[in-house]
């Protein structure tokens, strides 16, 4: 069974950093691309980052780029998003996202508020 935990959002004031993580289970994770999405209130999850199964490739929606970096830990089957320099702009449920013989399972997703 595909299971995926984020964690770590919260509610920060612009400016700050926070860092997501999603664990990950039920799936040969080093074997895996995955992604982290967004979703803004009343929109659709679109794409945020994407990593290669080993980590050496990645990803990064331009409206993000050089704030956020993705990463992964393949021997804790953990992925990870770094948010640096936050905005407001950036609030928004974080999910993450693996697909597994063609179906795509998403994480329950974290909450980030930026607010002052």
């Amino acid at each position: 069974q595909v299971q995926l935990v984020e964690s770590g959002g919260g509610t920060v004031q612009p400016g700050e950093s926070l860092t997501l993580s999603c664990t990950a289970s039920g799936f040969a994770f080093s074997s895996s691309a995955m992604s982290w999405y967004r979703q803004f209130p009343g929109k659709e999850r679109t794409l945020l980052a994407r990593i290669s199964a080993d980590g050496s490739s990645t990803e990064i929606d331009d409206s993000v780029k050089g704030r956020f970096t993705v990463s992964r830990d393949n021997a804790k089957n953990t992925l990870s998003l770094q948010m640096n320099s936050l905005k407001p702009d950036d609030t928004a449920v974080y999910s993450c996202k693996v697909v597994v013989l063609r179906l795509p399972y998403f994480g329950q997703g974290t909450q980030v508020t930026v607010s002052s």
